[in-house]
C-alpha cells in the first residue's frame, strides 16, 4: 500500500491535467491493527451527511470523518431549501429515504410552493430553514444512526494500493491518512469536501486561506488529487452579510406569508411541525440606482469579481448582476434566519466588497435606510458568530470524470460528491451523496451500481450531465434542463424511485417501502375506476354544476375525464358519484394525487413513448474497458475518441451527449456495440454447444 503523503509541491494551473508516476506499492502490515470500515465518508456537509447515512442504511460499516462534529448540519450560505428544480431533487432524496426533507419538515419557518401558477409538474417546494434547528435535528439524526461512526479529524493524503484487474482505473483506493499521520482503512471512500479543497475566503482585496469562516482548507488532499492525474479546476462563490432585524423598515416593503396549509417536503409526513400562522413572514424589497454605482466605482478594491474564475451564473453577486445587468433593479428578499433569531439574510445581496462599502450599499437600498450589518466577530444571542459577506474559492473536479455511480475512472472505489464535482446548492449536494453513498456500499458488497437515468428523475439529469457535459461554472439544477419533466414530478418520485431503492439497494426502509407500495397501488386502482365510470355530458352536469362540461359531445365521458376540469376535485367526484369514488378523499395525498394524474393523462401517454426510446440507447452499453484512443474496430475522428475516452460514457445514450461527438460517430458506435454484442452471442453459443458435447461424449 502507498500514500502520497510528502509528495511535493502543488502543481499549477487551472484545468490541466498533469501525469505523475506512481510510487512503488508495497504491503503495509499495519492495515491489520488500524480501524478498518465498509465506507469512510470525508466531509460532514450536506452531502457528507447524505452519503454517509445512505451508505449506512445499506448495512455498510460508515465512519464519516468531519474537521469539527458540531457543525455537521450547518447551512453556510442561505437559510433555505427547496425551489424551482431543487424541490424536485428533494422529493427524489426523500424517496431514497434521505434526510434533508425530513429535517426541513422539523425545521422551517416559513413553507411555501413556487410556480402554482404553472402545472404541478414544475412545482418547486421551498421553506425558509432555522439554521440552529436544522443543526440540532441534522445532528441528532447522524449521531444515532445505527452502523455509522462519526469522527473529529482532517485527511491529508488516500491509501492506495493495486487496482482490480477486472474494473478499469489505475489504483484503488483502501483507506485514508489523517494530518495526525493516522490511518484509517475501508474498502471504499467518498470525498464531500465542498469549497475545502485549497479553499480561499475573499473580502475586498484581502484573502485568507479558508474552506469555511473559520475552518482550515485542505491543501494535502487536493495535492493528492492533483498528482494522481485528475483535472482540476477553480470555482467561486460568496454569501451576503447579515442584518440586524430591529434595524429594517419592513412596513414599506411587500410582505409574503406562508402557504395555508403548508405543503411537506418528506413524503413521511402528513404535515410540517409549525402551523401557518405561527411561520415567520419574508419581505420583498429592490437594488437602487445607487448600488450600482458603489459597485462601479469600486471595482478596483474587489479581487473576486476581477478574477477569471467562474462563479455561479445563476446565484450571481450583486457586483455581478450590476456588470452583467445594468441599469436595471435587481430583487432583494429579506429572509429570517430562525424562530429567535435577530439576523435577517438579505437573499440576491451575496458581495464581496470591503466591509465599509458593503454597509455603505445596504443602507441604498429601500427598507434598510438604517440596517445595521452584524460586525465581524459579534456573537448573536444565540452564540452564533457572523460577519460581513465574503466570497470563497475552491477547487474542484471536472466531473467527466466520474461514472453514473459517482465512482471515479482513474481510482476504483473512490467516489465523488456534492461541490467537488462542479454543483452548487443544498440540494444538488445531497441528491449527489444519497447516490454515492449507496453505490460505495453495493461497491464494498460487489452488486451491480444504482444508477438513476434521464428519464428516471431529476438526480439522473443532475449526474448525466456533469458526467457527460462537464461544467465550467457552478451548476444548479432547473426543471427546464429536464426532457421528461411531467413525467418527473415531485408529487411521484416515491413511484419512481422508492421501490427501486428498497429492492435494488436496500437504502429504503421498511416501513416507507409499505407506504410508497400502496400508494402506487391505490393510484393504479383509483385512475383504474375513474376510468370505468361513465355518464352523458349532461348527466355529468346536472351532478356537478360549476364544472365547465359541453353537453353537446354525444359519446359517454368518463370519470377521469370530468376529473381534469379546473372546477373538480376528488371531493367533487366523490359527492357526485359517492360509490364507489368516497374511499379515495380519505386520503388527502392520494385525491391530490388522482387529480395530477387526470391532469396529465394525455401528455405522459405521448410522452412515454419517448421515454421507450430514449432508454432503447441507454440500453445499448458500452464495453467499460473499451479503449477509444487504440481501438481499430470502429470509425471515429481523433477528436471524437479523446472526448470519448476523457468522459467514458457508459451507454450510447450517454455518448450522444456528449458536445463535439457527432450523429456519424454514434451511428459507427451503434455499429460497432452490435458487432460486438453479436459475437459475443455466438462464441456463448460456441462455447455452449461444445460443452453440451463434451457432456453426451
Amino acid at each position: 500500500m502507498f500514500s502520497f503523503r510528502g509528495c511535493g509541491g502543488r502543481v499549477a494551473a487551472s484545468f490541466t491535467k498533469q501525469q505523475f508516476p506512481l510510487p512503488r506499492l508495497s504491503s503495509d502490515s499495519a492495515a491489520s491493527r488500524t480501524p478498518h470500515f465498509d465506507v469512510i465518508v470525508i466531509g460532514g456537509g450536506h452531502a457528507g451527511t447524505e452519503a454517509a447515512t445512505a451508505a449506512a442504511r445499506c448495512g455498510s460499516r460508515t465512519l464519516l470523518l468531519t474537521h469539527r462534529v458540531d457543525t455537521i448540519g450547518q447551512m453556510s450560505c442561505n437559510p433555505s431549501f427547496g425551489g424551482i428544480g431543487k424541490g424536485h431533487l428533494m422529493r427524489e432524496v426523500d424517496a431514497l429515504d434521505g434526510l434533508c426533507s425530513r429535517i426541513c419538515d422539523q425545521s422551517g419557518v416559513h413553507y411555501k410552493v413556487l410556480n402554482r401558477c404553472k402545472g404541478p409538474a414544475v412545482w418547486g417546494l421551498r421553506a425558509q430553514i432555522d439554521r440552529k434547528l436544522y443543526k440540532q435535528n441534522m445532528q441528532k439524526e447522524i449521531l444515532s444512526t445505527p452502523l455509522l461512526t462519526v469522527q473529529e479529524g482532517a485527511v491529508e493524503d488516500l491509501i492506495l494500493t493495486e487496482p482490480e484487474p477486472e474494473h478499469t482505473g489505475k489504483c484503488r483506493v483502501s483507506g485514508v491518512v489523517l494530518v495526525d499521520g493516522s490511518t484509517v482503512y475501508s474498502e471504499s471512500v467518498i470525498l464531500t469536501t465542498g469549497t475545502f479543497l485549497r479553499g480561499m475566503i475573499v473580502i475586498g482585496l484581502e484573502m485568507h486561506p479558508a474552506g469555511r469562516l473559520g475552518d482550515q482548507p485542505s491543501i494535502g488532499l487536493a495535492q493528492t488529487l492533483e498528482k494522481l492525474g485528475f483535472v482540476v479546476g477553480r470555482l467561486k462563490t460568496g454569501t451576503p452579510p447579515r442584518i440586524a432585524k430591529e434595524s429594517i423598515n419592513f412596513s414599506i416593503l411587500n410582505k409574503q406569508t406562508p402557504d395555508n396549509p403548508s405543503l411537506p417536503f418528506s413524503f413521511m409526513n402528513e404535515t410540517v411541525w409549525i402551523k401557518p400562522e405561527d411561520q415567520l413572514p419574508c419581505y420583498l424589497t429592490h437594488t437602487s440606482p445607487r448600488v450600482d454605482e458603489i459597485v462601479l466605482k469600486n471595482l478596483h478594491l474587489n479581487s473576486h469579481v476581477k478574477e477569471t474564475i467562474r462563479g455561479p451564473r445563476y446565484c450571481p453577486s450583486i457586483e455581478s448582476k450590476v456588470l452583467r445587468f445594468p441599469n436595471r433593479q435587481h430583487q432583494v428578499w429579506l429572509e429570517p434566519e430562525g424562530m429567535d433569531s435577530d439576523l435577517i439574510y438579505p437573499q440576491g445581496l451575496s458581495m464581496t466588497l470591503p466591509a465599509e462599502l458593503q454597509e455603505k450599499m445596504i443602507t441604498c437600498i429601500r427598507g434598510l435606510e438604517k440596517a445595521k450589518v452584524i460586525q465581524p466577530g459579534k456573537e448573536d444571542h444565540r452564540g452564533l458568530s457572523y460577519s460581513h459577506c465574503y466570497g470563497v474559492q475552491y477547487d474542484y473536479l471536472d466531473p467527466r470524470q466520474i461514472t453514473p455511480s459517482l465512482e471515479t475512472h482513474l481510482v476504483q472505489r473512490l467516489f465523488f460528491a456534492g461541490q467537488i464535482n462542479g454543483t452548487t446548492g443544498y440540494e444538488e449536494a445531497a441528491a449527489q451523496g444519497v447516490i454515492a453513498g449507496i453505490n460505495a456500499s453495493l461497491r464494498v458488497n460487489r452488486k451491480p451500481p444504482f444508477v438513476v437515468s434521464r428519464t428516471e428523475g431529476y438526480i439522473g439529469v443532475l449526474i448525466d450531465d456533469l458526467t457527460t457535459l462537464g461544467t465550467s461554472e457552478p451548476y444548479r439544477m432547473f426543471t427546464s434542463r429536464v426532457e421528461f419533466r411531467l413525467s418527473l414530478r415531485p408529487d411521484n418520485a416515491d413511484s419512481r424511485l422508492t421501490l427501486r431503492g428498497y429492492k435494488e439497494a436496500g437504502c429504503v426502509s421498511q416501513q416507507r417501502y409499505e407506504r410508497a407500495h400502496w400508494m402506487k397501488s391505490s393510484l393504479e386502482e383509483g385512475i383504474s375506476v375513474l376510468k370505468s365510470i361513465e355518464f352523458s355530458s349532461s348527466k355529468w352536469k346536472n351532478l356537478i354544476p360549476e364544472a365547465s362540461i359541453s353537453t353537446s359531445r354525444s359519446l359517454p365521458v368518463r370519470a377521469l375525464d370530468v376529473l381534469k376540469y379546473e372546477e373538480v376535485d376528488m371531493d367533487s367526484l366523490a359527492k357526485a358519484v359517492p360509490e364507489p369514488l368516497k374511499k379515495y378523499t380519505k386520503c388527502r395525498e392520494l385525491a391530490e394525487r388522482l387529480k395530477i394524474e387526470a391532469t396529465y393523462e394525455s401528455v405522459l401517454f405521448h410522452q412515454l413513448q419517448e421515454i421507450k426510446e430514449v432508454q432503447r440507447d441507454e440500453a445499448l452499453q458500452l464495453p467499460k474497458d473499451l479503449d477509444y484512443l487504440t481501438v481499430r474496430d470502429v470509425s471515429l475522428s481523433h477528436e471524437v475518441r479523446e472526448k470519448l475516452h476523457f468522459s467514458r460514457p457508459q451507454t450510447i445514450g450517454a455518448a450522444s451527449r456528449i458536445p463535439g461527438v457527432t450523429p456519424a460517430a454514434i451511428i459507427n458506435l451503434l455499429r460497432f456495440v452490435k458487432t460486438t454484442q453479436q459475437r459475443q452471442a455466438t462464441d456463448q453459443y460456441l462455447h455452449d454447444t461444445d460443452r453440451l458435447q463434451e457432456r453426451e461424449l
